[in-house]
């Protein structure tokens, strides 16, 4: 008998188990396409508002260990998934994922048709749903979607409400948190950064009084335009200081130059996406999670060049400064999970703080 039903705002309905806790929670469905990785990206406060769908058939297979976490707090709305371990072998493995997401307080459905649904949301783009007991009324649960807002705060949500340091004898990096995955931070770290977390919010002239040798901009979820005063202050730092932004920080950077972004169909979520490297002609494959892009063509009015593009829709993945050492790419060069061809990015963020 199935025991939980996916229900989507245009109607449709997937009939599956429960696994998790037992709530209902409104958010996007979108689906990630990583074979590996599901503790980091359950963790990755850049999913926060949204229902996670895996196109890798099998979930949970190696457990959840204390050490993979991207995040203290874990907030994605929900997970959709094909088949679901319950018996995981990995050395590393403390909990099932069952036994995780019952302690977070998020619901996940398994054994339904992942694939279909996948299709739909390629198709039709990235909708709203929720995870609902099978006895549920159907009708009235879509009606509930229909008149169920997402909020537009989700950066707030997210980021660190004080400033904390993480302290290195090296360059001193001001690391405005949009919704910091810890693996940014180590990748500063392994390189000997002195770095200071601060609220999104930070004015420029807050982040200024610390005296940093660099700007680090982190990802983070929901739409760059829902926070002007960012953009605001990174306007107030080009020029004055070296910047790199990784994917919410690229947007937002962007924006203080005067280009626009906008809402993709279903975004870019996984560790499988091939990046073009306009400068050196190289491929480089990239753990990517974001649902809005950089519009190329508002580029050409700013101070802004294109420096890196998408291989399979041909969309904005990176751009660089033409006179400040200021760039930012729009994919994850820490990874986790995902492949290290890029993490060479934080190298030249410190050639550009000690030229």
């Amino acid at each position: 008998m199935f025991s939980k039903q996916l229900i989507l705002e245009d109607g449709t309905v997937y009939r599956g188990y429960g696994f998790g806790a037992d709530v209902e929670n409104v958010g996007e469905v979108v689906f990630n396409t990583s074979m590996t990785g599901y503790q980091e990206t359950l963790s990755d406060p850049s999913y926060n508002g949204q229902i996670v769908t895996f196109t890798y058939p099998l979930i949970g297979n190696y457990g959840i260990n204390r050490d993979d976490y991207e995040s203290m707090k874990p907030c994605i709305r929900g997970m959709i998934i094909g088949e679901l371990c319950e018996k995981p072998s990995n050395f590393r493995y403390e909990l099932t994922l069952d036994e995780v997401l019952k302690e977070l307080n998020i619901p996940g459905i398994y054994g339904i048709d992942t694939r279909s649904l996948t299709r739909k949301i390629r198709t039709k783009g990235v909708i709203k749903g929720c995870i609902r007991s099978i006895d549920a009324n159907v009708e009235k649960v879509v009606e509930e979607l229909k008149n169920t807002n997402l909020p537009t705060n989700q950066i707030e949500q997210v980021s660190t409400k004080s400033i904390s340091p993480a302290i290195g004898r090296g360059k001193r990096v001001v690391l405005i948190d949009l919704g910091m995955k810890v693996g940014i931070l180590r990748e500063l770290q392994a390189r000997g950064c002195d770095v200071i977390i601060v609220p999104h919010d930070t004015t420029a002239k807050e982040i200024l009084k610390y005296k940093p040798d660099g700007i680090m901009l982190t990802n983070g979820p929901g739409d760059p335009q829902d926070v002007p005063k960012t953009v605001e202050t990174i306007k107030e730092l080009i020029g004055k200081i070296p910047i790199f932004g990784i994917c919410m920080g690229h947007q937002l950077l962007a924006l203080a130059g005067g280009a626009k972004t906008y809402k993709l169909k279903f975004g870019h979520r996984g560790g499988n996406h091939p990046v073009k490297n306009l400068i050196t002609g190289k491929v480089d494959i990239t753990s990517q999670n974001h649902g809005y892009a950089v519009d190329i063509d508002s580029l050409r009015d700013t101070d802004f060049e294109l420096t890196h593009i998408a291989v399979n829709d041909k969309t904005c993945e990176g751009i660089r400064h033409k006179k400040y050492p200021v760039f930012s790419v729009q994919y994850h060069p820490e990874a986790a999970p995902g492949p290290h061809d890029s993490t060479y990015l934080f190298d030249i963020f410190i050639k550009n703080m000690e030229a």
